[in-house]
């Protein structure tokens, strides 16, 4: 293995329990405590490994400089683990492998975890104004004027824009989205590139979409944020063959 001696900022795109294809992925990258490590949220629903993301997470904070934001995903196990109530949408969308692995923890490690997700930022605004957070926003001043907070992890509209915006258009014209004007580039996942039939990060605008499928048969991706080098795991199907994941 080549040692890494460069400083990089590498980005994580959506995990959802698969912890083989996030260990897989994080050796390919050649990662060392001198990477800056930006996990896009949505760590949990899909394959069985939930907690034992949360358990890896926790643990690689330590050595290594993290940042992990909050995904929609993260916030409706957080809302499982207060309540005990049963969110049947949820359920049926990945929270039931959540929810039978996190039945098997003890009270001690739920909320150890339960204190994980409420510390989470729902944004990282970088000192090159690189904007980093789960899912998008929708108001056209930035984050700072964003009145539902929680769009930061529910919003579609952002990717939608981007991927409809004609690469033509100038940004000088008055019909070009002023959200895309606000940020050097944007991070963002929550919205699976295998909907277009991709399978690698796709730019559109400044928007940057790091979420390759790995809730359902896609791969786990992570890349330098400055070379736009990326890593990627097996397809998670492979990693977990007796599992279906979100599929």
């Amino acid at each position: 293995m080549i040692e890494n001696n460069k400083t990089r900022t590498l980005v994580i795109g959506d995990i959802h329990g698969g912890l083989k294809a996030l260990k897989q992925v994080l050796i390919r990258a050649n990662i060392t405590p001198k990477d800056q490590l930006i996990f896009l949220g949505d760590y949990v629903d899909g394959w069985n490994e939930s907690s034992k993301v949360i358990d890896f997470l926790i643990e690689l904070q330590k050595t290594h400089s993290c940042i992990y934001l909050l995904g929609n995903h993260d916030e409706l196990l957080l809302e499982w683990l207060e309540s005990g109530e049963e969110n049947q949408v949820w359920l049926q969308h990945g929270g039931q492998a959540s929810a039978d692995d996190y039945n098997q923890l003890s009270e001690e490690k739920r909320k150890e975890h339960l204190a994980f997700f409420k510390s989470l930022p729902t944004f990282h605004l970088d000192n090159q104004n690189r904007l980093f957070l789960h899912a998008g926003f929708t108001s056209y001043k930035g984050i700072e004027f964003e009145y539902y907070k929680k769009l930061f992890y529910w919003d579609r509209t952002l990717w939608e824009t981007a991927l409809a915006l004609d690469p033509t258009l100038s940004k000088e014209d008055a019909f070009y989205p002023k959200r895309f004007k606000l940020y050097k580039e944007i991070y963002i996942g929550h919205t699976p590139v295998t909907q277009i039939n991709e399978t690698k990060p796709v730019n559109k605008a400044c928007v940057w979409n790091v979420d390759t499928g790995a809730a359902f048969k896609g791969k786990l991706t992570i890349m330098d944020v400055d070379t736009k080098e990326f890593w990627q795991s097996d397809p998670l199907p492979e990693l977990y063959p007796n599992e279906k994941g979100r599929n």
